[in-house]
């Protein structure tokens, strides 16, 4: 039987144009799926129920299954909460929920693991054991929406995995969660992180995704980042800084320059100046900066506070948006490069599916 949670709304219409039924049905399935989260046929009361038996009996609803949620209980209502989801094949995911003031985001995984193994994050240790489909992606915010948050503001795709390894189904999620006809969310409200794949970035130019995107740089100098970053073998910075001026030729959002800030790594004066001139060559462009959390038994570390504020003092000549982000629900490893799930096993025939 078909699995109809994940498909798009083109895909879900032409389903029902195979299955002998009006293409409107497509419409109607789509909305109780992605913008009311129904479970079940039954759920869809606007269908007959000869039509809820005949989906019953030919197709099926399956999503991401939430098995735990942890709050981190600081801020009291606005506590993040960390919610871990099973999936089909017996993997499981990370997904976070960080509510503030005027804004309530959440952090979307793409994969089950990932493969590039960064060394300030915990998701690389874990390895990649395959791609989410669409509806694992989408399905991670119906949960949350449904049932802790109706009202999210903001999506952010930077949980386990690497967006742009899973390119295909990451944009279809997109194209349900920004659907007037599911949740709606704002197009330029989701913002997906990549650690640097240069094709992928040049695509996404040429594609004119309106979505915001959001590059790990994380160091100055090719040295330094391809120990942090091993894709930097691959994509040196000459390369990665060329995608993102063809971004900002094709692109409607201003690209956002990530960069974690880890002590004796990439926190000096030099660093600085390496960063500025960074930032003036790419053009268009807002920098965030992120204080490392811990990671495991990694042996790196966050800079003590006076070197974080010699470092924002000093960058904060460049004349574009410049932020030190504060990372929440770090007590319960829910803080950015903290998502991993050590209990990941997948039989070697189900890895990688797209």
């Amino acid at each position: 039987m078909e699995n109809l949670f994940g498909l798009s709304l083109d895909a879900l219409s032409a389903w029902f144009e195979t299955a002998g039924e009006k293409k409107f049905r497509g419409t109607q399935v789509y909305k109780w799926l992605y913008k009311f989260g129904a479970d079940s046929f039954d759920d869809m009361t606007d269908l007959s129920k000869a039509l809820r038996e005949k989906l019953a009996a030919s197709a099926t609803i399956i999503k991401p299954l939430p098995v735990s949620v942890l709050s981190s209980g600081e801020n009291g209502s606005q506590a993040a909460q960390k919610i871990m989801f099973d999936l089909p094949d017996g993997l499981r995911i990370e997904s976070v929920y960080i509510p503030e003031d005027d804004r309530k985001t959440v952090c979307l995984s793409t994969q089950a693991g990932c493969a590039l193994g960064c060394v300030f994050c915990a998701t690389g240790t874990m390895g990649l054991s395959r791609n989410l489909t669409a509806g694992e992606i989408a399905g991670q915010l119906i949960h949350i929406r449904k049932h802790i948050d109706p009202d999210i503001t903001n999506v952010v795709l930077m949980g386990m995995g690497e967006p742009f390894q899973n390119y295909d189904n990451t944009m279809t999620a997109c194209e349900i969660l920004t659907s007037q006809n599911g949740p709606g969310v704002g197009k330029k409200k989701i913002t997906i992180s990549t650690a640097g794949l240069v094709p992928e970035i040049i695509r996404y130019a040429d594609e004119r995704r309106q979505y915001s995107l959001a590059v790990s740089l994380n160091a100055t100098d090719d040295d330094t980042r391809r120990k942090l970053m091993p894709i930097a073998k691959k994509y040196p910075l000459k390369e990665l800084l060329s995608s993102l001026k063809h971004y900002n030729a094709h692109g409607r959002n201003r690209v956002t320059l990530e960069y974690v800030l880890i002590s004796g790594v990439n926190d000096s004066t030099d660093d600085v100046k390496r960063l500025i001139k960074i930032v003036s060559s790419v053009g268009r462009c807002k920098v965030n900066v992120i204080v490392f959390n811990p990671v495991g038994h990694s042996p790196l570390r966050a800079p003590e506070n006076e070197t974080t504020e010699r470092f924002m003092k000093q960058l904060s000549v460049i004349n574009v948006p410049l932020t030190l982000r504060k990372s929440r629900g770090s007590n319960i490893a829910a803080a950015c490069g903290q998502l991993a799930v050590k209990s990941n096993t997948v039989p070697s025939a189900n890895k990688n599916p797209s």
